[in-house]
């Protein structure tokens, strides 16, 4: 008797545990995707566009919140922190007309918002009127297509979007104003780098904010 006891005994506990086990794991990837559907995601770079701020390989933690969100499969839209302003670099997606097209996330540094007019002189960034001293940005050769570019004004719900890799960026000098609506949020450190062609991790920028 005693010995059946203790196996029964010794059976539930291995039954707690297994629950606490389940539960634990079941919590956790509950908490991961509500993280990640209203507050963080993560983002690769897949190209050039945005060096030296951002570089190929480099990992991105995104603020979803900032900005405001919608809940998934609802009409519902969080607001958010605060409007997104000049000078943020922001993922969102790529605002293709086709409906059918596979969609992707691009990033970006803001420069211009509803009102602003934007004119780009030899590849100096005027806004409205006044030029921006912009310490960020790369120019690197070949001739840029887009070294002088409007004036033109962004409209109401609308940013206007450029790489810091001035010369070699497909932004709203190429598809136009970006619609607020496809915004995902605000590039906000790098918590991993990996250097492909060296086949190793940059360690010096991990963790590094993104400005």
């Amino acid at each position: 008797m005693a010995k059946k006891a203790q196996r029964r005994r010794r059976s539930g506990r291995q039954k707690d545990y297994f629950r606490d086990f389940v539960e634990t794991v079941v919590t956790a990837v509950v908490l991961a995707l509500i993280l990640r559907a209203f507050v963080v995601q993560t983002f690769r770079i897949p190209s050039g566009s945005m060096e030296d701020t951002l570089l190929v390989g480099d990992f991105l933690i995104v603020n979803k919140f900032i900005y405001g969100i919608r809940v998934p499969f609802t009409d519902i839209h969080v607001r958010g922190i605060r409007e997104p302003g000049r000078g943020d670099v922001i993922v969102f997606e790529y605002p293709n007309p086709d409906p059918r097209s596979k969609k992707e996330n691009y990033v970006k540094r803001c420069v211009g918002v509803a009102g602003d007019i934007i004119e780009l002189k030899n590849n100096v960034l005027y806004v409205n009127d006044e030029m921006v001293e912009e310490e960020h940005i790369k120019l690197k050769p070949p001739t840029p297509r887009w070294s002088n570019f409007g004036p033109v004004k962004v409209p109401e719900g609308s940013l206007f979007m450029m790489g810091d890799n001035r010369n070699w960026s497909a932004d709203s000098r190429d598809w136009g104003f970006l619609d607020t609506a496809l915004l995902k949020g605000k590039a906000v450190v790098i918590y991993w780098s990996w250097d492909g062609k060296l086949k190793r991790p940059r360690f010096d920028r991990m963790f590094d904010l993104i400005h």
